[in-house]
Formats: C-alpha cells, structure tokens, sequence
C-alpha cells in the first residue's frame, strides 16, 4: 500500500535521525556513538527505551527530562521530524530502489555533518571519510550510478574544492573539501556540479541576507557544511532533471 510506505519512510527517517543527533552530541567532544547508552545530557541517567521514541518522547515528555526536568534542545525534535521528512521525500522521489537505499546514506551523513558545523564550525572525517567509501562501495550496486561514476564524482568535487582551498585557505576549510568529495561519491560526477553550484548560490544568498540584516558581518565566518547539504540533497533527487533542464536551456540559445 503505497500510503503505508511513506509512513515507513518517516518512521525509518526519525530513527535514523535520532541516531545522528547522539552523533551530533558526541562526536566533537571525541566520545564512543555505541556506549554508554543514551541519557540525559543535564542529570546523567540513562534514559529508558520509552524515553527515546522519536519525536513522540519529546512531545509527550513536553521537552524535559523525565528524571530531572530539565529541558531537552529543541535540536532532537527539528532533526528528528527533518529526517523523517527527508526519507519521505526520497521515498516519493526514488521508491524503493538502489537510489533510496544511497539516499538514505547520504542524508544520514549530512544531518550530522550539517548540524556539526553549524553548532561548532568543524566537520568530522569520520562521517566523511567513511561515507566516501560507502558512496563508492554502493556504486557497485546494480543500477546504481556506477563504481567509476561514483570515484570520479568524489575526485571532481573534491578536487574543485581542493583547489579553491589552496587558492584560497581562509574561504574554504579541508572538511568542506572532504565533504564534498563524500557527496560526489553518492551522486556522480556530473550531479555533483549541481550540487555545488546550488550550495555556493544558498549560501551566497543565506550570507548577504545575514549581513544586510546586520546579524553577520563581512568578515565573519559562515559554516558551508549546511549549503552543501542542501546542494547534495538537491542534487541526489533531481540531478538528472536539472542538469537535462540546463541542456535544453543550452541548446535554446
């Protein structure tokens, strides 16, 4: 029943979700993503499996701790709801397919990786570099986008971004590079073009919104991890139709 796949799909996407956000929490202050198990970063008590239902705990626990009461980040419920929106929207987009299952990958890794750089302007190498041999692994897949497609996605885009870093150390961090490189792994050479042209125009236009509104200045650093996300996501669900949008807008001129 195709109303009951979707419902999978953003039940699977919060889990998936919940996951990322214990690696979200633990993995800049370098500690174990198995163990100990999850508690409460306030009080320290283990939590119950009850207590970590997705999004459901969060509402019904009305965002505090159940031990302690103190409150819990809006972090996990926006993650949350954002994965399990996202794995619906692959599922609309790709069905079940070897796509999906890459997709799926992708979106796990760049949640935890956007999230990251947001909060503290580093992005790990180890989400990165080991989604780049997922990427490639999984592009041994039948009707996948193909092991060499996959290896030389992951070569141009972080080889583009490698270069601006060397041109240019101050705009572009080695975690962007190997960031991109992760995303051209999953997505291909040519859609990883388009990822990163509509990560550079989000972020231009997220940039000059902050600065005209006076929140940032000209100066001040901006995490590009997020944009990059976005143009990732973009790219690994309408790659084709854009970059075919763009051949025909080609031709017509």
């Amino acid at each position: 029943m195709p109303t009951l796949g979707y419902v999978v799909a953003f039940v699977l996407g919060s889990i998936v979700a919940s996951f990322a956000n214990v690696c979200i929490y633990r993995l800049p202050l370098r500690q174990s993503i198995v163990s100990p198990a999850s508690r409460c970063t306030s009080c320290q008590r283990s939590l119950r499996p009850w207590h970590n239902l997705p999004i459901v705990s969060f509402v019904v626990l009305r965002g505090r701790c159940a031990f302690c009461q103190n409150g819990i980040s809006w972090r996990y419920l926006v993650v949350e709801s954002l994965g399990g929106l996202l794995y619906l929207l692959g599922y609309h987009q790709l069905g079940l397919s070897v796509s999906a299952f890459a997709y799926a990958w992708l979106v796990a890794a760049l949640l935890i990786v956007s999230c990251i750089d947001f909060a503290h302007m580093i992005i790990p190498d180890a989400v990165t570099l080991p989604g780049i041999v997922v990427g490639a692994v999984i592009g041994l897949l039948p009707s996948s986008i193909g092991f060499a497609n996959a290896v030389a996605g992951a070569c141009l885009g972080g080889g583009i971004f490698l270069l601006i870093a060397l041109v240019y150390p101050a705009g572009m961090g080695g975690g962007d590079v190997k960031l991109i490189a992760m995303v051209g792994a999953f997505v291909g050479w040519q859609a990883v073009l388009v990822a990163i042209i509509l990560s550079a125009f989000c972020g231009a236009a997220c940039g000059s919104t902050l600065i005209l509104l006076g929140i940032k200045g000209r100066r001040d650093p901006v995490p590009f991890g997020p944009f990059l996300a976005i143009g990732g996501v973009a790219a690994m669900l309408w790659g084709e139709a854009l970059l075919a949008w763009y051949g025909r807008l080609t031709l017509a001129f």
